[in-house]
């Protein structure tokens, strides 16, 4: 585990804007599923795939891929 935080945190710090972009998505996602019947049509779907993209953002992060 000590080994992926550290990736993570590296891959970070090299990355703000991958950083940056990663959250703002997060943020968007839950803020779409907590508020859906403001968004409109297919909140629900918008959500859970801003949130399955946010998911695989986080991979390459903890992998230590480049």
């Amino acid at each position: 585990m000590k080994k992926m935080e550290k990736n993570a945190i590296s891959y970070y710090k090299k990355h703000p804007f991958y950083n940056a972009l990663i959250h703002l998505l997060a943020g968007a996602a839950i803020g779409i599923l907590v508020a859906y019947p403001i968004v409109g049509a297919h909140p629900l779907r918008w959500g859970l795939i801003l949130l399955l993209v946010v998911v695989l953002g986080y991979l390459p992060p903890l992998t230590g891929s480049k």
